[in-house]
């Protein structure tokens, strides 16, 4: 950080926040591969969760590389800076008391490390959509395996380019075996006691 620039600490902290919300904050990070059901996933949540008066915001892929990123190609380097910000909003979001679901592939160990480390250990939560390749293409919503395989996309997750599996996610979903409200119950399960302020 430049030395010229002094953190400013206002008099409203995020304890304050989650007491007035009546409920803590925390970061529920979804990864997996493209088709693999985490947007569909992140919207049951944060619509569970606000049917019981929980302060949420999804944070997804398509939606931030759309504005916020979408100065940022899908060279690694793109995909590291674009973890990187997303990591730094989310914690934004949640240092404003609100429960933020993110639905990235983030296929990197070491950038869902450094955006852990910018939110905090505590606040994050690590959920792994666990649905094989063989099922992604199979339901490919937007056509990018054909186009990947083709040869019409470079540096596709799963196809050109690596996926990293977390090694130890906090929720570990294959909703490929589950029906989808299982699959949303298991997150609002894991998730709402650690709420409790």
């Amino acid at each position: 950080m430049d030395k010229n620039i002094v953190f400013h600490q206002h008099k409203i902290a995020r304890a304050d926040r989650h007491k007035m919300n009546n409920h803590g904050s925390k970061v529920i990070w979804l990864t997996g591969l493209s088709g693999s059901g985490k947007s569909t996933l992140a919207s049951d949540v944060e619509q569970n969760l606000w049917k019981q008066g929980i302060r949420t915001y999804v944070l997804d892929g398509d939606n931030v590389r759309s504005g916020l990123n979408s100065d940022l190609d899908f060279t690694d380097a793109g995909r590291e800076e674009n973890i990187r910000r997303i990591g730094e909003v989310a914690a934004l979001l949640n240092d404003a008391g609100m429960v933020v679901i993110t639905a990235f592939i983030s296929p990197f160990k070491a950038d869902r490390e450094k955006a852990k480390a910018i939110i905090g250990d505590d606040n994050f939560v690590e959920v792994f959509i666990d649905t094989p390749l063989e099922v992604c293409e199979t339901r490919d919503p937007k056509g990018l395996y054909e186009k990947a395989r083709a040869g019409k996309i470079k540096n596709f997750t799963g196809i050109d380019s690596a996926f990293e599996a977390p090694d130890a996610a906090d929720i570990v979903i294959q909703n490929h075996l589950n029906t989808q409200a299982e699959s949303c119950q298991q997150v609002i399960d894991y998730v709402l006691p650690r709420l409790k302020v």
